[in-house]
Parts: C-alpha cells; sequence; structure tokens
C-alpha cells in the first residue's frame, strides 16, 4: 500500500505501508519554457539595480549570485538573511525619499509594539 502527501505542504512526500513515519520525498520536475536570463530575472525580482548598471552588468552580477547561492543563503532563509555578518548599509536621506520613509507614523496595537522592541534589542545586541 503506497500513501502519497495530497495537502499543499512545503515539501511533498510519499509513503510505503502502514508506517506514516517514514517519508520519501517526492520532487516534481517540471521543463522551464523560459529562456536563462528571464529565469534568473525571475528568481531575483525582489532585487533593485542602480540605474548606472547595464543590463549586461546587471546580468553578471545576477550569475554570480545564482552560482554562489550557498555564500549568500543558509538553510531555508531568504536571500541575504545572514546572522552574524556586518553589512555597511549608506542610507540617503535626501529627497525624493523611498517609499517608505514618505509614509505617516501610525500608532501600533500592543502586541505589534513589544515585538518591534523584541527586533530593535536583538538588533541592538548585535551590534555590541
Amino acid at each position: 500500500m503506497y500513501g502519497i502527501d495530497i495537502y499543499n505542504r512545503k515539501n511533498r512526500h510519499i509513503t510505503i505501508g502502514t508506517n506514516k513515519e517514514k517519508k520519501f520525498s517526492c520532487y516534481i520536475y517540471q521543463i522551464s519554457s523560459q529562456d536563462p536570463l528571464e529565469e534568473i530575472l525571475n528568481e531575483f525580482r525582489e532585487g533593485q539595480f542602480s540605474t548606472t548598471l547595464t543590463s549586461k552588468q546587471k546580468l553578471s552580477i545576477l550569475t554570480m549570485l545564482r552560482k554562489n547561492i550557498p555564500a549568500f543563503v543558509i538553510g531555508e532563509e531568504p536571500l541575504g538573511k545572514i546572522k552574524g555578518h556586518d553589512i555597511e548599509l549608506y542610507l540617503d536621506g535626501e529627497r525624493p525619499y523611498p517609499p517608505m520613509l514618505r509614509r505617516p507614523p501610525y500608532p501600533a496595537s500592543l502586541e505589534t509594539r513589544k515585538e518591534i522592541e523584541k527586533q530593535i534589542n536583538e538588533l541592538l545586541d548585535i551590534m555590541k
């Protein structure tokens, strides 16, 4: 008797017999009909680049990121989320302001304020 996980979970799996504890991964491979450039751009669609870069330079950066993805990702975390690494950020406070800075302040619920305070304290601990 075989069992197949039909729920929309992160990873698909199958079971054999009545042992529901032992699961075997079941990957579904699909053939990509996109050209390589479109595939890379789609993979890094949230990335933003300087307007001074040419298309060739952007493609070069994206190809390097894809080739060396283990250097920028740990486990299932999103790209760039690596604890313990220092990054220098240069914030430009000149106009036009980014959309997130243009937003008016809004009140946060008690739960949200506690979570914000927790996140800020974690960031401060990392900086020490």
